[in-house]
């Protein structure tokens, strides 16, 4: 029986060449959407368009990672004017549109973004930002959805396991309407060595949230462009 995380990214119109090509001519990369899939009693716990799978990586290559990132700088993170706990290093396109130009992709995070996109059927150039996350004991991330200049999300966690909590995205004017209290909806354990790909309704319709994580632990995500 194909469970979820055997589903599959599928663009609207998609010709791998052909996107590829007009990803570097900076032309409008095509829409994705997620191929339905039957349920089972053992899929994941996910809102529509998140697709998962665990040991997507090796225990060598995960090795390989975190000696490279031992060597990467990286610099708190500051959202609506509270110093998250996690620190952070940007590469390629940043959230901050008024933040100064980040280094390019650096090169051992190219194979792992090839592999990324391989899985989400992307062409790996889509990948146009990188962040590595650095989460000491005690460090979560609170309800938010990704910066809507980037569209399809891919994360690969490293080190150990997190919660990742779904919830319906609700408009700040309908927050302040008194849309009324919100709950959580679905979540999923991330493993280490796993990834996910959020696209669909799970990137659009939904908020994510990851509680405080009991050991450290990296995650590297990369985004594509919405044009």
């Amino acid at each position: 029986m194909k469970s979820r995380a055997d589903t599959s990214l599928v663009p609207v119109e998609w010709s791998w060449s052909a996107t590829a090509a007009r990803s570097a001519a900076g032309e409008r990369m095509p829409h994705w959407r997620v191929a339905p899939a039957p349920r089972s009693l053992f899929d994941p716990d996910v809102p529509e368009g998140f697709v998962y799978r665990h040991e997507f990586i090796s225990r060598d290559e995960e090795s390989d990672l975190i000696t490279a990132i031992d060597e990467v700088e990286f610099s708190t993170f500051e959202m609506r004017g509270v110093v998250a706990r996690r620190r952070v290093a940007f590469f390629g396109s940043s959230y901050d549109t008024g933040r100064a130009e980040s280094a390019p992709i650096p090169g051992f995070l190219l194979p792992l973004r090839e592999k990324v996109a391989a899985f989400a059927r992307l062409p790996p150039d889509g990948f146009a930002m990188a962040l590595i996350n650095e989460y000491p004991p005690g460090a979560p991330i609170g309800w938010h959805r990704d910066a809507p200049q980037y569209d399809i999300v891919a994360g690969v966690s490293l080190l150990s396991a997190c919660r990742m909590m779904f919830r319906r995205y609700v408009t700040p004017s309908a927050q302040k309407a008194g849309a009324g209290r919100r709950t959580t909806t679905h979540q999923i354990t991330l493993e280490a060595r796993s990834v996910y790909v959020m696209g669909g309704e799970s990137r659009s319709a939904f908020e994510h949230h990851i509680p405080a994580v009991t050991e450290r632990r990296y995650s590297i995500t990369f985004r594509t462009l919405r044009v």
